[in-house]
């Protein structure tokens, strides 16, 4: 049976099953990226371009529509679902406007006499592996560039999730995409590794677990193919005084919260020095209880439930590991009983390097909050993880904030903020969150040739 289903998760119901692509169809599409690549990359840059805005156009036009996929699906709260069909559009057209800058020729000064400039190029064929969690958002940032670059794409999306992929897939198809330049593939994970291996595709991007991106680049690297991978997080959120500190929790309480803490952006650890310890997690866990999970579908929730049953099933062994450890719940640390995937808005204290939420990370509404006695100690911890994406400093002093960031191990440090998505905002990590970056002009860059061309005159 077919991996590929629609299993709403704030009901449990099976709503839709589709197959799994056969070995030929998997053939078929890369040949048909391969035939599309040679006349895409020749189509002129404007034309591109275009494509991307009419793509643009089409998500705003069918807003409601797409995000209602996305709630039915993965249970986002159709206010965050329509938020995110509107960023994904964004990302489409930031790229249409901007192409033209990212890809001009870019003059080299050189000894000796004549010219030499450095052209950027498409590669090919490149093969796109996506995540539930922000199912138009994720493909957005991977196929937007590369797609106005000449790369062509074959999009493997979240098995999850399949009419959103789908939808993507028609989107593109309703502005007169060139056949097989966007090819949706409901591939196994063994056609996975066939479809890298493929001397005809050039590259892979994945968005994913730390254990989906070490298979993706084993196989990447034996075939000595580009990959980019952006991987998990666990957030560092610290807070150095009391300045403000209202704004302070409303900010963590939101950023832990988002996507029903389904992000890797996410704040997730939270290292609060001693003096205003106990006045943060006092206010920090009273507004963490106001969260309660409620109906996807209605404008006013906020905090719907998790993407399957066995995401509950995953972070609920996470927290009783803690528990049985030692570790304190100030509020939650529970599983909510009934037919849809929800649990309670939790707050861990007392955690250990024994135990699994110290290190992993925590996917779902949980956060840890950790007191330490001086800003070292505090960056000391912060870097004390397997993972390096994004950091958040508050502080009123910002000049020590961000002297602060700059000794945080991690890809992205927000000073007085959260993270948050822009398409003119580089997006990557360091450590095991992951290789490359994406958005702004770095992510046109990864899957590209940069040919040097040079001129005795």
């Amino acid at each position: 049976m077919s991996d590929y289903a629609t299993i709403n998760p704030a009901t449990g119901a099976v709503l839709a099953r589709f197959p799994e692509a056969t070995d030929a169809d998997i053939d078929d599409a890369i040949a048909r990226s391969e035939a599309a690549y040679d006349n895409w990359r020749r189509v002129p840059l404007e034309r591109r371009a275009d494509l991307l805005r009419r793509v643009a156009g089409r998500f705003r036009d069918n807003a409601d529509e797409l995000a209602g996929l996305l709630t039915l699906e993965m249970g986002k709260p159709v206010t965050q679902a329509l938020g995110e069909v509107a960023i994904s559009a964004a990302i489409f057209e930031y790229y249409a406007d901007n192409a033209a800058t990212f890809l001009a020729d870019e003059p080299l000064t050189i000894a000796g006499t004549g010219t030499a400039f450095v052209r950027t190029e498409a590669i090919g064929p490149l093969l796109g592996v996506m995540p539930w969690n922000y199912p138009y958002y994720q493909v957005a940032r991977f196929a937007a560039p590369n797609l106005v670059l000449g790369n062509t794409i074959l999009l493997k999306h979240a098995q999850i999730c399949p009419q959103s992929a789908l939808a993507i897939a028609k989107v593109f198809a309703e502005v007169g995409a060139p056949d097989a330049v966007y090819l949706n593939v409901f591939a196994s994970n063994d056609q996975v590794a066939r479809i890298i291996a493929d001397p005809r595709v050039r590259g892979v991007s994945l968005t994913g677990s730390e254990r989906a991106g070490s298979a993706v680049a084993e196989v990447a690297g034996r075939h000595l193919k580009k990959y980019v991978l952006e991987l998990g997080g666990s957030d560092p959120f610290l807070v150095l005084d009391d300045a403000d500190l209202g704004r302070t929790v409303t900010a963590a309480v939101r950023n832990r919260m988002a996507n029903g803490g389904q992000a890797c952006t996410a704040s997730k650890r939270f290292i609060v020095l001693d003096e205003v310890y106990d006045r943060f997690l006092a206010a920090f866990v009273a507004a963490m209880r106001e969260h309660e999970p409620g109906d996807p579908t209605d404008p006013a929730t906020v905090f719907g439930p998790l993407s399957s049953q066995r995401a509950v099933d995953d972070l609920a062994r996470q927290v009783d590991d803690a528990i049985a450890k030692g570790a304190t719940v100030s509020t939650g640390g529970q599983r909510i009983e009934g037919p849809g995937a929800f649990f309670q808005a939790t707050v861990l204290t007392d955690v250990t390097p024994a135990m699994r939420a110290y290190r992993e990370e925590l996917f779902g509404p949980v956060a840890v909050v950790y007191r330490v006695d001086s800003v070292d100690a505090a960056v000391e911890l912060a870097n004390d993880s397997p993972y390096g994406l994004a950091a958040s400093v508050f502080c009123a002093d910002t000049e020590l904030a961000r002297a602060v960031g700059d000794r945080l191990e991690t890809g992205m440090v927000w000073i007085n903020g959260v993270s948050a998505s822009s398409p003119d905002l580089p997006f990557g990590g360091v450590k095991r969150s992951g290789v490359g970056r994406e958005l702004a002009h770095y992510g046109i860059a990864e899957f590209a040739n940069k040919k040097l061309v040079r001129s005795p005159r």
